[in-house]
């Protein structure tokens, strides 16, 4: 698998994870990298969004590997402070791929800055939960204006599947503003067998495969 596909998350532990799958005979099809979503949606005090916050939960195998080698003190458990540099390398490295996260409000796009308020967790089933918030820079649709939110990666090499509690909440929202959740269809079983590593290698640079399963987030207000 080249550098680029497997760097999708940019970690040395993706890395890995995908030359294991390769190694495995596993990693004949996308997706390669599973992650539940939670977004709260912020509002600041104009009633416009001021920014996204996401709480990303990595799948059993990513979990596994990311967390190698950073359990410092050796008591067999994963601290916030044991897990910052894999939250920084995180943070970082997908600003790349604009965080997986596109927002429009009517067609013109929003613009996030840099994330903050940045952590990574391990929940008592081991998985990796990575938080952070990305703030509006610019493009937020006025008080009481629909928008949506859609969270996917093109390439396809990280699925996006939002939690079946509690996936999308409101925060500060103005009155009778309200969001709902339009989860992807399933592959169909052409799709399915596009999904091999020969297929996205054939693919443009700037192909985006990944938008048919997109998450979105659509805010109304009435």
């Amino acid at each position: 698998m080249s550098t680029m596909r497997a760097n999708r998350l940019l970690l040395p532990a993706a890395m890995a994870l995908a030359g294991l799958a390769a190694a495995a005979g596993a990693a004949a099809a996308h997706p390669h990298v599973f992650v539940t979503s939670r977004s709260e949606l912020i509002f600041g005090a104009d009633g416009k969004l001021s920014g996204v916050r996401h709480a990303w939960t990595f799948d059993d195998m990513f979990s596994s590997m990311a967390v190698q080698g950073l359990d410092t003190n050796g008591d067999g458990k994963y601290s916030r402070e044991e897990l910052a540099p894999l939250a920084e390398t995180n943070v970082t490295s997908l600003h790349e791929y604009k965080f997986f996260t596109f927002a429009k409000a009517g067609e013109k796009k929003l613009v996030f800055g840099q994330p903050v308020d940045y952590f990574a967790e391990s929940g008592a089933d081991g998985r990796v939960t990575l938080h952070f918030t990305l703030p509006v820079k610019e493009g937020a649709a006025e008080k009481g204006r629909p928008f949506r939110v859609e969270v996917y990666d093109p390439s396809y090499f990280v699925a996006f599947e939002f939690a079946k509690e509690h996936p999308a909440k409101l925060t500060s929202a103005p009155a009778n503003c309200g969001v709902e959740l339009e989860r992807p269809p399933a592959p169909d079983a052409g799709q399915q067998q596009k999904l091999s590593e020969a297929y996205f290698s054939g693919l443009s640079p700037g192909a985006n495969f990944g938008a048919q399963f997109s998450n979105t987030l659509l805010v109304t207000c009435k």
